[in-house]
């Protein structure tokens, strides 16, 4: 798809102008394909099956984002609730470069329908595509943005939904060498293609060479371990008894001193989302697109929860 004219604005405007422009797009779609009454019986029928899904860094508009496998996850886990914790859209991608195909249209489109059908759907903006929290109370096409949210459990746990940025010490005093740090990060991704596009034609399974260089460099480490210190303890001052994040790019789900930590991961790489179940269990699945079979999935249960808290009104 070519750029809408309003790319040619100001940096601070294009990537919201283009947004809106592909949003407006969907809505449009949408609005033209009614919805037959038995289909949406029987999504809600489906629905039942998980309480809320959590998923955060699609980054749409880049190359890098594994649309289709993310329509693939959508389509088998329906949900009563769907979290979009941030970096959605790159909106800092896109001032740079248009890139929208049409596998990134229908996320959007399936977004719209699953709130057409019945599903609160809720939007908390990230960095990337903070030019929505201006919109924080609003709705659009039925997706609720918020810039914080509280998802509370089954069993009466009050999660803290928030897309993390906030506590990330480059974004907040020095967003130049953030922006920086993202151009790194889109090349180790075009990188990390081509070498995949190599171990593919050897036989050799997918390997993802930021996660490596995550995992390995000492302080990249430390970073890691010291937002999801600062993540979980904010959330434990404000009362709640977890959180839920993305902004890393880590799944992960853990106590930390007492407070449950889970960030649900992204869907560039690590291709994870964090899903509750009917009785308020919680669970990180690894999503295994076919083209990575040969990874063994490893979904991962809650530890033992701590005792539940009444729910409030």
């Amino acid at each position: 798809m070519a750029p809408p004219a309003a790319l040619r604005g100001t940096p601070q405007g294009a990537a919201l102008a283009a947004w809106q422009g592909q949003f407006r797009g969907a809505l449009a779609e949408e609005d033209a394909d009614p919805l037959p009454d038995e289909e949406r019986q029987g999504d809600a029928a489906e629905r039942s099956r998980y309480r809320a899904v959590f998923i955060s860094d699609l980054h749409l508009g880049t190359a890098g984002c594994q649309a289709e496998a993310l329509l693939d996850f959508l389509k088998h886990y329906p949900s009563q609730t769907l979290y979009l914790v941030g970096d959605i859209v790159d909106g800092w991608q896109l001032r740079r470069r248009w890139f929208w195909p049409q596998a990134h249209n229908d996320v959007v489109q399936k977004l719209l329908r699953r709130a057409r059908k019945g599903c609160r759907v809720v939007f908390v903006p990230g960095n990337h595509d903070e030019f929505a929290r201006q919109f924080h109370g609003h709705s659009f096409g039925g997706i609720e943005v918020r810039n914080e949210a509280v998802h509370e459990t089954a069993d009466g746990r009050r999660l803290w939904v928030v897309h993390g940025d906030h506590f990330d010490g480059v974004i907040q005093c020095a967003k130049w060498l953030a922006y920086v740090g993202d151009n790194l990060y889109e090349f180790t991704l075009r990188l990390n293609r081509h070498l995949n596009s190599l171990r593919a034609r050897l036989g050799l399974p997918y390997w993802s060479l930021s996660q490596y260089l995550k995992h390995k460099v000492k302080t990249a480490v430390n970073y890691v371990s010291d937002f999801e210190g600062a993540v979980a303890a904010e959330a434990r001052a404000r009362g709640y008894q977890g959180v839920v994040c993305g902004h890393i790019h880590r799944p992960e789900m853990r106590w930390i001193d007492g407070t449950l930590y889970c960030n649900d991961g992204d869907w560039v790489e690590s291709l994870s989302a964090l899903v509750e179940h009917s009785d308020g269990r919680l669970e990180l699945v690894h999503w295994q697109p076919p083209a990575r079979q040969t990874r063994i999935p490893l979904p991962e249960a809650l530890p033992a929860p701590l005792p539940a808290r009444a729910a409030t009104a």
